[in-house]
């Protein structure tokens, strides 16, 4: 008899007689009448005891497995064991008085006769555990060590149900919120398993935080400095698989945040681009139709080249979006130490200590870390021939920063400028050589000496365009930071014509929000064109006055000495507009102001009419009086506003979006210049080389790759022909635009379609006089002598 089937006399004991009943049919029923078959339920548990008892006593007897001889070589037993279990599991929510000691007997028989069980037996039983677990009845810090030695055996289908379940479980367990508590009690659980001496245990452990970490669930310092501890342990697998998501982070990072901005943050994270009116206006108007094509190519090169540079500064060059497990590090000198200290003593294979090499690098440029005994032993390294030269050259960089002394990173430095820059050397290594001088420098400037920058900038009249283009890099980098390293030729119009690198140790301590000058350039642009129309409306007001003086001069017949007099009064009232001014400071704004309106009104009634000598110095002293007014109100509205943003200082979110817009301008002008949709002299003093803060370089991540010479090759003729070729494949064969005419069979020509037009009554009329208009003069002169003037006459 199956014993999936209860029969009618097993069911003898509860009173009742039925027919063959199904474990599934049972269940069902069981979940509806619970009470009305305890009977069956405790027969299929006494069953399952039994079976369970036999697995147990063969694991005892230490059979390598259950299929090789014993209980389970029949596979009829397996799978009547593996389905009274899931029986079990499904009906232990409606039963939990009977069955309250039955998740513990799951975990036991695993835990005890895993190794010895049949596959599929394996599988059904945790995944009548897994069911448990889901719905609440077994507690996952229980079961994660059974979970974690399930992963262990060598059963992949078991592997992968157990792995998954611990992924899911703590992931559904921090999905509201994080649950600091039971996530510590499971990371200690996982985190010795890590520092076991066991290479599978520790494995396993290992890519389980791996994967949390990635999927941003155990997102803290503690598992980050647990993975990093993981470099050190003594199976080289682990060591590997550490080292490998140190350094692959990164591009793990990069790769989610290019899909999650694709599918939902593209929207909300768009770059703030402004282009010119102007330039637009030029690419949709003026010009040929070929030029209009170029220059609409030109601007939405322009417009890619700002949003993808604004994306990398908003995403790498700060630090808000940034993260690598490397910065989590409590204590990242003792890492890099330890690790540094291992690499020496190594005796992996050389991909291994590459690896190890990397991750000091970015370890020592993260932290800004000194590490003098790196340099050298990279020295040894640094040749053409040397196997990954260029990772090499780039861990290199890495490691520089502007904390380092530059002696130390000086015999290093000459090294790579003797071993690969020179004439006898490959076109390849010229460029990695110049490309990683340029990158050296540009984080220890002080390295570079006169000669050598002189030397090196005259590989830009090479042939190869890698070593030009590299040369050149070079130059436009000292054009920024010392200048004066560079020929005069060399120098082109330099922002700062003195300006120099820090000397070792030198700090700069910012005092202003970046971008304020910026907005205090647009705030004095908007200042000086009212202080100009100040000066229009003062010249104005002078001219009158000296209109007005000549009239009184010549009318009443003044002599020279009058005028004199009168000068000398004039440059007495300048010499004491002073002082009179600092005893009117104490007067109200209203005053001044009423003054002021007084003073014009009396100029604007007395211009136009003839003025007695009496009032002249009454008029006299009005004019000069409100001529002073003026200039104290101009003078005391820029005061009040230079002590306003020098004193205050305080910017309002208003001036923080205009910074955000000046910038973007400004920005927008240099990308136009540089793709040449500006004209030459329209901004001669734009930067074209942004150097970067020891900050973003120190979160740079240099790739071997980037030093390389990517320079694309000319094409051959052949090469572009087959190009050319290609792109008509779809077209067909070339014709003329007559013989197109020609095999035209349907359709009219538009000078045809003109003929059939229905023209309005109006538009007929004056065509038919037209017509007859033209016909009479044709007719006129048509037969008849010519009747112009004789040439005899």
């Amino acid at each position: 008899m199956p014993a999936t089937e209860i029969t009618a006399d097993a069911l003898s004991a509860s009173g009742r007689t039925s027919e063959k009943m199904s474990l599934p049919t049972l269940q069902s029923k069981m979940k509806c009448d619970p009470e009305g078959y305890e009977t069956e339920l405790t027969l299929v548990y006494n069953q399952f005891k039994s079976s369970v008892q036999l697995f147990q006593q063969q694991a005892a007897l230490n059979f390598t497995s259950a299929v090789s001889g014993g209980v389970g070589s029949d596979p009829t037993v397996a799978k009547d064991l593996g389905d009274r279990a899931m029986f079990l599991a499904h009906v232990t929510p409606f039963y939990p008085v009977q069955l309250l000691n039955y998740p513990k007997e799951l975990v036991e028989f695993l835990s005890s006769s895993a190794r010895v069980l049949p596959s599929s037996l394996r599988v059904t039983v945790t995944q009548a555990l897994i069911l448990l677990l889901n719905r609440k009845i077994v507690a996952i810090k229980e079961t994660l060590p059974l979970f974690m030695e399930l992963q262990v055996l060598s059963d992949k289908p078991l592997k992968v149900l157990a792995f998954s379940h611990v992924i899911h479980s703590i992931r559904r367990m921090n999905q509201k919120h994080k649950n600091e508590t039971e996530n510590r009690a499971l990371q200690s659980i996982l985190f010795s398993m890590l520092q076991e001496e066991d290479e599978k245990k520790a494995m396993r452990s290992l890519v389980t935080i791996c994967d949390l970490h990635r999927r941003k669930v155990w997102f803290d310092d503690r598992a980050a400095n647990a993975i990093c501890r993981a470099c050190f342990h003594m199976s080289s697998r682990v060591m590997i698989a550490a080292l490998s998501f140190l350094l692959d982070y990164e591009k793990i990072e990069q790769e989610n945040d290019s899909d999650e901005s694709s599918d939902e943050e593209e929207p909300t994270h768009q770059p703030h681009v402004v282009v010119s009116k102007e330039a637009i206006y030029k690419a949709n108007n003026t010009g040929t139709t070929s030029s209009k094509k170029k220059k609409k190519a030109k601007l939405q090169r322009v417009i890619r080249s700002m949003k993808k540079q604004q994306r990398m500064s908003s995403e790498r060059e700060n630090n808000v979006n940034y993260y690598s497990p490397l910065t989590s590090l409590k204590d990242p000198q003792g890492f890099a130490e330890k690790l540094f200290s291992k690499l020496q003593t190594c005796k992996e294979r050389f991909e291994i200590k590459m690896m190890i090499v990397k991750v000091v690098a970015r370890t020592v440029g993260l932290h800004r870390l000194i590490l003098l005994n790196f340099y050298p032993f990279l020295q040894k390294y640094v040749q053409p021939h040397q196997r990954d030269v260029t990772n090499l050259l780039a861990a290199a960089v890495q490691a520089c920063h502007d904390m380092v002394p530059p002696d130390a990173v000086e015999p290093l430095f000459k090294q790579i400028v003797n071993q690969f820059v020179h004439d006898r050397s490959r076109t390849e290594s010229i460029a990695v050589g110049l490309n990683v001088v340029r990158e050296i420098c540009l984080r220890i400037p002080l390295l570079m000496t006169e000669d050598l920058l002189q030397d090196l900038v005259l590989y830009k009249k090479s042939h190869e365009k890698a070593v030009s283009s590299a040369a050149r890099s070079l130059i436009s980098l000292f054009r920024e930071v010392c200048p004066s390293l560079l020929v005069k030729k060399d120098r082109g119009r330099p922002i700062d014509p003195k300006a120099k690198p820090k000397a070792f140790g030198e700090v700069t301590i910012p005092s202003d929000v970046p971008g304020v000058d910026l907005l205090q350039d647009d705030v004095g642009d908007d200042v000086s064109s009212s202080s100009d129309m100040d000066d229009h409306l003062n010249d104005d007001l002078g001219e009158e006055d000296a209109d007005s003086d000549d009239d009184v001069s010549t009318r009443e017949g003044g002599s020279e000495l009058n005028s004199e007099i009168e000068d000398d009064d004039d440059d007495g009232d300048t010499l004491m507009g002073s002082e009179e001014d600092e005893m009117r400071e104490d007067e109200s704004d209203v005053s001044c102001s009423d003054d002021d309106n007084d003073g014009v009104k009396s100029l604007g009634e007395n211009k136009g009419q003839k003025r007695k000598f009496a009032d002249f110095d009454e008029q006299l002293d009005s004019a000069s009086q409100s001529l002073r007014a003026l200039k104290r109100l101009a003078g005391a509205k820029s005061e009040n506003n230079d002590t306003s943003d020098a004193v205050d200082g305080i910017l309002s979110n208003e001036d923080f979006q205009r910074i955000k817009e000046l910038k973007a301008k400004k920005e927008a002008k240099l990308a136009l210049a540089q793709h040449g949709m500006l004209k030459k002299g329209s901004d001669p003093k734009s930067e074209h080389f942004k150097i970067p803060s020891s900050d973003q370089l120190s979160l740079k991540r240099v790739d071997g790759y980037s030093l390389e010479a990517n320079i694309r090759k000319k094409m051959t003729k052949e090469e572009r022909k087959a190009l050319m070729k290609a792109g008509r494949e779809e077209t067909g064969k070339y014709q003329s635009k007559a013989a197109v005419k020609q095999k035209k069979t349907g359709g009219l020509s538009n000078r045809q379609k003109e003929h059939k037009k229905a023209m309005p009554l109006v538009a007929k009329r004056s065509k038919i006089a037209r017509v007859k208009r033209e016909k009479k003069m044709k007719q006129r002169g048509a037969d008849k002598q010519f009747r112009g003037r004789k040439a005899w006459k």
